[in-house]
C-alpha cells in the first residue's frame, strides 16, 4: 500500500514509518519538523520505498496531492507535550484542531481511511479506572492551560467520528497513553528520557509535585504494532481504541528505578507544579487503559514492560551522546 504519515518525523512517526516499510508498504511522510527532527527518517532515506517533504500540513495544495496518491493516511501531526502544549496553547488549539480538519476533508473528497492518533489527556480529570472508550471525558476549567491540549484533541476525535457518520469517511482513532522508547526526546516535557539523561549526566532527577501521580508507560514498538495492526481492519472504522500499558508506577518510583538501573549517583529533586509549568496547574492522578476494546479487535498486548523500556531510553541516549557501553 502507499501510505501518508503526516507528522511522520516526529518519535513515533519515524518508528511506525520503519515498520510500514519492513512490513512491504510504500511510506510518504510530511513534517515541518516544528517538533519532529530529521534524524528520526535520516535511517530510511535509502529505501525506494520511502520519500518525504518538509513542509506543513497547513500547505492545502500539497496535501491535495500528497492524498490522492495515497491508498491511505496516518494523521499524527499534532502539538505534543505538556510543556509545549502550557507554553503555547495558542498553537496547540489552532495545529491540534485545523491540521486535523485539513487531512479529513481532503481525505473525504476521495474516499482514503485516515487512521488518526488521539491521547489519553482527553480522558482529563476522570476518576473511572481503568478509562474505557466510551467513559465520560471530564476537564478542568479553560484558564488552565494544560486542559487546550486535551480538548483540542476531543475536539479531533469529534470531528473524525462526524466525518465517518456524515460523510462516509473511513476513520480509526488511536488515544495513546505515554508512548516511550528510543528517539523520543524530554525536549516537551516527557518523563523517562528527560529523567535517564539527568541520572546519565550525574544531575539530579526532576520530579514535579509530590511524585505520587501515577503512570503506565508503553514501547513504541508495541504501540506501532497496534497502530499496523489496523491498517485494513474495516470493523475498526468509526470506533476509538486505547492504547497503553496497565503496568502502573507513581512518578518518583520510576525515577528511583531509574536511578536504579542506570547505577546514578544522582539525588532526587521535587519541584513545584508551579515552577515546572504554571500557577494553577492541575494534573491527573492516574491514567489506566481499558485494553478490552483493542484486544478483542485485533488480539494486540504489550510484549515490553517497564524496565526493558527505561533500558532501550538509557541504551539510545549512551549511544546519541557517545558516552560509554549501555546498560
Amino acid at each position: 500500500m502507499k501510505l501518508l504519515i503526516t507528522g511522520g518525523a516526529g518519535f513515533v512517526g519515524g518508528h511506525l514509518s520503519e515498520r510500514l516499510l519492513k512490513a512491504g508498504h510504500s511510506v510518504h511522510v510530511i513534517d515541518d519538523l516544528s517538533t519532529g527532527s530529521i534524524n528520526n527518517i535520516s535511517h530510511l532515506k535509502d529505501s525506494p520505498d520511502f520519500s518525504y517533504t518538509i513542509e506543513s500540513v497547513d500547505n492545502v495544495q500539497l496535501m491535495a496531492e500528497l492524498v490522492d496518491e495515497a491508498d491511505m493516511i496516518y494523521h499524527l501531526a499534532a502539538a505534543v507535550g505538556v510543556q509545549l502544549i502550557v507554553d503555547s496553547p495558542i498553537r496547540a488549539l489552532e495545529t491540534n484542531i485545523r491540521l486535523t480538519e485539513i487531512v479529513l476533508n481532503l481525505a473525504s473528497k476521495k474516499g482514503k481511511p485516515v487512521l488518526f492518533t488521539s491521547t489519553s489527556e482527553v480522558y482529563g480529570k476522570s476518576q473511572a479506572l481503568p478509562f474505557a472508550e466510551d467513559g465520560d471525558l471530564t476537564f478542568g476549567a479553560t484558564d488552565k492551560g494544560r486542559w487546550a491540549y486535551a480538548c483540542s484533541k476531543a475536539i479531533d476525535e469529534f470531528l473524525a467520528l462526524a466525518y465517518y457518520r456524515e460523510r462516509g469517511l473511513p476513520t480509526v482513532t488511536f488515544r495513546l497513553f505515554n508512548t516511550v522508547g528510543p528517539r523520543q526526546t524530554g525536549r516537551y516535557g516527557m518523563v523517562i528520557p528527560r529523567l535517564v539523561s539527568q541520572a546519565l549526566s550525574g544531575r539530579p532527577l526532576t520530579v514535579y509535585g509530590d511524585g505520587e501521580q501515577r503512570r503506565c508507560f508503553c514501547h513504541v514498538s508495541d504501540t506501532v504494532e497496534a497502530l499496523v495492526g489496523m491498517l485494513e481492519v474495516e470493523t475498526a472504522y468509526g470506533r476509538v481504541f486505547n492504547v497503553g500499558s496497565q503496568e502502573e508506577t507513581s512518578i518518583v518510583d520510576l525515577a528511583r528505578r531509574i536511578i536504579d538501573r542506570t547505577n546514578s549517583e544522582s539525588e532526587i529533586v521535587f519541584v513545584p507544579y508551579e515552577e515546572a509549568y504554571e500557577r494553577g496547574f492541575e494534573d491527573m492522578e492516574r491514567r489506566i487503559p481499558d485494553l478490552t476494546r483493542v484486544g478483542e479487535e485485533i488480539g494486540w498486548q504489550t510484549s515490553r514492560d517497564l524496565n526493558e523500556i527505561i533500558d532501550d531510553v538509557v541504551a539510545y541516549t549512551q549511544f546519541s551522546s557517545g558516552t560509554a557501553t549501555a546498560v
